[in-house]
């Protein structure tokens, strides 16, 4: 490879966004079924504080976290020909490599996505790990024509796009967030939107339903809440719990039959098999491409620059925003 230098923002140890630390470094050479893309926006998620937080079994010191980013393709492995040189992709990293806050990433090449030409590069680096988890979890259900479905903490990004699909899938859907989103939830076609911080937002929904119980719930906010939940679903209903997983069925059993579903996209690099990756991969492209003709709608974005990221991320941190936070490079 020829000498390419970057920058990244390297983790250090447990602690806050605000340590982490800037240095510059060379790029190792590629492998072959790799690519390298230079970045020009990054995504920042939830995961990215949690995980600089609490850390992760395979980091170790200098560590570049950071999963979501969009660039141009700038190099190719030998195997990785068919991938040209310039083109715009979006990527969700492998939490075990380095990752996305950097100016250059090198990611496998068979997990990226074309970004259309008509979508923004902040669109495309707000878009991995969000969508493909809310359609990750969108898929475990495969019928929501005329369902009753709740969307548990729809506040988020994940919730937001959650929320799309069902709606466009034919489900009646039910949602719980901050009051200051239920007047575009309304607009959307959603049936009621419930205050989540009103501790009896449970009854008040169950009374709307008229006795009836829903028939998925998709649940964002723990698996302790999610579990807390499972009486509201219905004979041979599902509970998709996206944040963590339930640990177990607390309903007595043989009783409701309650399908348990756990979503965790990052574990894509590890287990799934390429046949799998490259259908995630085309599922993305395809709505990368709703995205771009405004069938689905992303959050309102907070865009800082590189040299910020650390703040921005700290700042996303502490006020739990329903902004989508973007790097600039």
């Amino acid at each position: 490879m020829t000498n390419i230098y970057s920058k990244a923002w390297c983790w250090q140890h447990k602690g806050e966004p605000g340590e982490l630390i800037l240095k510059d470094f060379k790029l190792r050479d590629l492998e072959e079924d790799e690519i390298l893309v230079q970045n020009s926006v990054i995504g920042l998620n939830p995961v990215d504080w949690k995980l600089i937080s609490s850390g992760n079994p395979s980091w170790n010191k200098n560590q570049i976290p950071g999963v979501d980013g969009a660039g141009i393709v700038v190099k190719t492995g030998s195997k990785m020909k068919q991938m040209q040189i310039g083109a715009r992709v979006c990527y969700h990293s492998d939490l075990t490599q380095q990752g996305s806050f950097a100016t250059h990433t090198i990611i496998k090449g068979n997990r990226c996505m074309q970004i259309p030409e008509t979508l923004s590069n902040f669109a495309a680096a707000a878009f991995p790990c969000p969508t493909l988890t809310a359609w990750q979890s969108f898929c475990k259900i495969p019928d929501l024509v005329n369902k009753n479905v709740l969307i548990s903490g729809a506040g988020g990004s994940v919730g937001y796009l959650l929320t799309q699909l069902a709606l466009n899938a034919g489900a009646k859907v039910y949602v719980t967030s901050d009051v200051h989103h239920h007047h575009e939830y309304y607009k959307m076609g959603v049936v009621k939107a419930v205050d989540y911080k009103n501790n009896n937002w449970n009854h008040e929904i169950k009374e709307i339903l008229h006795g009836n119980l829903f028939d998925v719930i998709f649940d964002t906010v723990s698996g302790a809440h999610a579990a807390s939940l499972l009486p509201l679903i219905a004979y041979y209903g599902h509970m998709v719990a996206i944040q963590d997983r339930v640990a177990e069925n607390t309903l007595p059993p043989f009783t409701t039959c309650v399908s348990l579903h756990e979503i965790a996209l990052g574990a894509f690099h590890q287990y799934a098999t390429n046949r799998q990756i490259a259908q995630l991969m085309e599922d993305g492209e395809n709505l990368l491409q709703q995205i771009s003709n405004g069938k689905l709608k992303q959050r309102d974005q907070k865009i800082n620059s590189f040299e910020n990221l650390p703040a921005h991320l700290a700042d996303m941190k502490k006020n739990n925003s329903y902004h989508k936070y973007l790097i600039e490079l």
